[in-house]
């Protein structure tokens, strides 16, 4: 959340009363030319000195303040970062959010989107955590809109809060979106999604059509995809593939000979 500072600092002396030639008995005030200096980055001027009364003590000195304000984003008001569990992980790139649903196995993943300048998702934030600390066989994937805007564009996310559930070979579970008056969609969906299962393959996380999509937006290489239409045929494969050819071909040469022998072609 940024807030406004003003920032107060004071400075003295510049303009100090210069005595004249010891000859000359009465001192002659010499003002000093306005200041120019640079204060958090922006350039400041400083300018004379308004004449006060003249009744002052020699040992008061003249001061006065220079005001700046700054945009500063404070470390406390930093809501998305508060009371994060273990199982809460932050993601920076597509990258990082495929490998991390790839890599999660059977284990149910929850993607979080959200933004800090969103008063729902603030709202809704500490409930989150709790129910990860309740959950902590499931893995909570922290995602910043504002962060990683085009990857949530490529995943056709327009709206916040937003969730998204994913476990091993199902790949998405159910999408939707809730606020903390909304809870129960969270829970009921965290209740029948939650519970510990095998499923048959490896993880499949994100569709097909959504990884070629962020591929041609740039946010993914086309090296880094492990797309089952593009995976090498293993030697297994082969050699099924190829007993299966054989097969066929033997099968052909019989009829072809049985042929043969019907229309008296061979002895």
């Amino acid at each position: 959340m940024a807030c406004s500072l003003k920032c107060g600092s004071y400075f003295s002396g510049f303009n100090e009363n210069m005595s004249s030639s010891s000859n000359s008995k009465a001192s002659v005030s010499k003002k000093f030319p306005p200041l120019s200096f640079e204060f958090l980055g922006k350039p400041l001027v400083v300018p004379d000195q308004k004449k006060g009364s003249r009744n002052c003590s020699s040992r008061s000195e003249n001061k006065f303040s220079v005001q700046a304000e700054t945009a500063c984003v404070s470390r406390s008001m930093r809501w998305w970062e508060k009371n994060l569990k273990p199982n809460m992980v932050k993601i920076h790139s597509a990258e990082e959010l495929v490998s991390s649903l790839q890599n999660a196995g059977d284990r149910l993943v929850i993607i979080d989107f959200y933004s800090p300048g969103c008063g729902g998702c603030k709202a809704l934030h500490p409930k989150i955590c709790q129910l990860a600390e309740q959950n902590p066989n499931a893995i909570f994937l922290e995602v910043n809109y504002e962060e990683l805007k085009n990857m949530c564009h490529c995943l056709n996310i327009h709206v916040l809060p937003f969730f998204r559930f994913y476990r091993g070979a199902e790949g998405r579970l159910c999408s939707f979106s809730c606020t903390n008056a909304t809870i129960n969609k969270f829970k009921n969906a965290l209740a029948k999604h939650g519970s510990n299962r095998c499923s048959l393959g490896p993880a499949k996380g994100l569709d097909e059509s959504e990884l070629m999509k962020l591929a041609s937006a740039g946010e993914l290489s086309l090296s880094s995809l492990q797309l089952p239409s593009l995976k090498e045929e293993t030697m297994e494969d082969l050699s099924i593939k190829r007993s299966m050819e054989l097969s066929g071909w033997f099968d052909n040469a019989d009829n072809n000979r049985m042929k043969l022998e019907k229309e008296g072609a061979l002895l």
